[in-house]
């Protein structure tokens, strides 16, 4: 019979349990745990003194002084399980660029990363002599990272310049090409620290500013720009739909009507044949077929052989020679001026 293996994933439960039998009192372990989520949701101050009959200094107070107490026994090399929790994050840091978002570094090394296992994470990590915690706020994911390399100062410094470069390059990017314009030659590390900033975001390998649909598309119109723009090319709306549904995209159950009616109503798209779309910032510009010739001959300046029209049509249009002709031979607005040559009639 094959030997099972060991569970490589860290036992949160054992290891908070631990710790709070550190403290000496019970009330002080009901403050840490309530505070930091570590069995339920985090409780505020006021909570937590009205639950205990104290005051929300009184509180604040304990929460201090037993932190510290934890701090020092890790330090001392005292606070059970501690070293080893430290070791296997340093581990996964390295293999991360020495910073990792706690949801991240929660799921690789606990094996699920609901809320309750991040607070237990970030609680740990913030015990821990040589690990960093940034806490979640308005501009930063909450995350760990190596002390010998940042302090919680440095680490937003450093992340603050990585979405300063993006925003001067002003297009997303690959992270190389970020980590360039950064002046950074570890890459694994710029991607870490843009994981780490809610003002920047990532798909298809690309990196820029979450109000940029490239790698943030909110709506169904901003998934089919990603599509195209990934594409490169014109697309059948059905095309487009069966893209987006075996994409990444975080919501991509929509329908083909659906597709076809945003690809109508958005100045983005550009109808180039029948129930072909691409972008307008390709150079194609929206309109009938009539419309197109038109364009051709005022852009020209001079009358055109219809071949020459038809060919410059077909580099806008996906649509039938014949199409052309029959605009051409059937619209009041072009006028023959010689076998098979038209000019453009302005109207008077």
């Amino acid at each position: 019979m094959a030997e099972s293996k060991p569970d490589s994933k860290l036992s949160s439960e054992s290891l908070i349990k631990g710790v709070l039998q550190s403290i000496d009192r019970e009330r002080e372990r009901e403050i840490i745990s309530r505070r930091f989520g570590l069995f339920d949701r985090k409780e505020t101050l006021e909570q937590i003194g009205e639950l205990l009959g104290i005051t929300r200094e009184r509180v604040r107070q304990l929460e201090k002084t037993v932190i510290g107490k934890l701090r020092s026994a890790s330090e001392a090399h005292k606070l059970a399980g501690i070293e080893e929790f430290q070791s296997l994050v340093l581990a996964e840091l390295k293999n991360t660029g020495h910073v990792s978002r706690i949801s991240e570094l929660t799921s690789k090394l606990m094996g699920d990363s609901n809320k309750i296992e991040q607070s237990r994470m970030a609680f740990l990590s913030s015990l821990c002599p040589v690990l960093v915690v940034v806490q979640d706020d308005d501009a930063f994911y909450a995350c760990v990272g190596e002390k010998s390399l940042y302090n919680e100062r440095t680490l937003k410094e450093a992340v603050t310049n990585i979405v300063k470069t993006v925003t001067k390059i002003g297009e997303p990017k690959k992270i190389d090409y970020i980590a360039k314009h950064a002046g950074i030659t570890d890459t694994k590390l710029v991607a870490s620290l843009a994981s780490t900033s809610k003002q920047l975001a990532q798909l298809n390998d690309l990196w820029g500013l979450v109000r940029w649909p490239l790698v943030n598309p909110k709506n169904i119109r901003d998934k089919i720009y990603v599509i195209l723009k990934e594409n490169g090319n014109h697309m059948h709306f059905n095309e487009i739909a069966e893209a987006i549904k075996e994409s990444d995209f975080k919501r991509k159950d929509v329908t083909t009507q659906a597709i076809h009616n945003e690809l109508i109503k958005d100045k983005r798209f550009v109808l180039i044949g029948r129930g072909l779309y691409a972008l307008r910032e390709w150079g194609y510009e929206k309109g009938t077929v009539a419309d197109i010739i038109s364009h051709v001959l005022k852009e020209a300046g001079e009358p055109l052989h219809r071949d020459e029209i038809v060919k410059r049509v077909l580099k806008s249009r996906f649509v039938k020679e014949t199409t052309i002709l029959l605009n051409l031979q059937g619209k009041p607005q072009f006028h023959r001026v010689a076998k098979a040559t038209y000019e453009l009639v302005e109207p008077e």
